[in-house]
């Protein structure tokens, strides 16, 4: 264990279905401490099945923080962790010295770590009608808005991920600016240590334990819940892989076997994403799951 004043963070990271609330659970029982969440879904409280929120077991075992802490109709962004996340770290430090946080959300993750651009808050309408628009037109619609207005980020952005482009949209809409030119220069500096861990696992078996996951979403009563939605389906945290793809299906345009196949298709393409994000942080020591005594050792070793 670090001595008092050395206090250190350690991230859990890694794809969707990785295993990573498992591995928090066992390290944070382990250092007799708590974890915070950094997914940008599971903060939601109207959001459970579909995102793969840990089980009231889990939630019992060891204390989470940013899970069921927001609602769907509250504007959640990066800033709102950052500034959440640093407070709770202050919390939790004044009765331990290490602190576990786990999540699949690389911005949140990288705000948490590093700070944030400073982009200016943009009016909820321009949201709604980029929403909206993207919506009825599609992904070829927002690439083709991105390269007239915010062609640096149509060259280097992330041209497959709707809710990056959709931001990068709106800052394009109401700055005239691209959302690169907010970019900090400098990272923030941090009075506590981080280390960090990330979940490698072979992809075969990844999109296995993706399927199974949707498969038992679905056995669970995804489509219920999405249902009990439908009256909040504008909303930005609803535009996301699980909802979207069973609102399809809820309005008549595809069937629930072809839904739950998008949903399968569009997580794993997420996943993918998401490991391309981590694998640019040369910072992650990357292990197997059930690798836990091995990153125990790591972390020892390093505090």
């Amino acid at each position: 264990m670090p001595a008092s004043n050395n206090k250190t963070i350690i991230i859990i990271a890694g794809p969707t279905a990785a295993g990573k609330t498992a591995v928090a659970i066992q390290l944070a029982l382990h250092y007799n401490t708590e974890i915070i969440s950094a997914d940008s879904r599971q903060c939601f409280k109207e959001l459970n099945i579909g995102v793969a929120r840990p089980s009231a077991e889990e939630l019992q075992r060891v204390k989470h923080h940013f899970i069921a802490s927001h609602s769907i109709q509250e504007e959640v962004t990066a800033a709102t962790f950052e500034e959440y996340a640093m407070q709770k770290t202050k919390e939790l430090f004044q009765q331990h010295d290490v602190v576990i946080m786990v999540g699949g959300t690389g911005l949140y993750i990288k705000a948490f770590c590093e700070g944030l651009d400073a982009i200016p808050a943009i009016d909820p309408a321009i949201r709604q009608q980029v929403v909206k628009d993207y919506e009825e037109k599609g992904l070829s619609w927002l690439q083709e808005q991105l390269q007239q207005k915010d062609p640096l980020f149509y060259e280097k952005g992330e041209m497959q991920n709707p809710q990056r482009m959709m931001r990068a949209l709106e800052v394009a809409e109401a700055t005239g600016q691209s959302i690169f030119s907010f970019r900090r220069k400098e990272k923030a500096q941090r009075d506590f240590n981080i280390l960090k861990i990330g979940l490698d696992i072979p992809k075969e078996q990844l999109h296995e334990q993706i399927h199974t996951r949707v498969d038992k979403m679905i056995a669970a009563g995804l489509t219920e819940e999405v249902r009990s939605l439908m009256p909040y389906r504008q909303l930005n945290a609803l535009q996301t892989v699980g909802y979207a793809e069973i609102f399809g299906y809820l309005d008549g345009k595809i069937s629930l076997e072809k839904a739950i196949e998008q949903v399968k298709t569009n997580t794993r393409q997420y996943a993918k994403r998401q490991l391309t994000w981590f694998r640019k942080d040369a910072a992650i020591q990357w292990f197997a799951p059930q690798q836990v005594e091995e990153m125990i050792e790591w972390v020892d070793n390093k505090i």
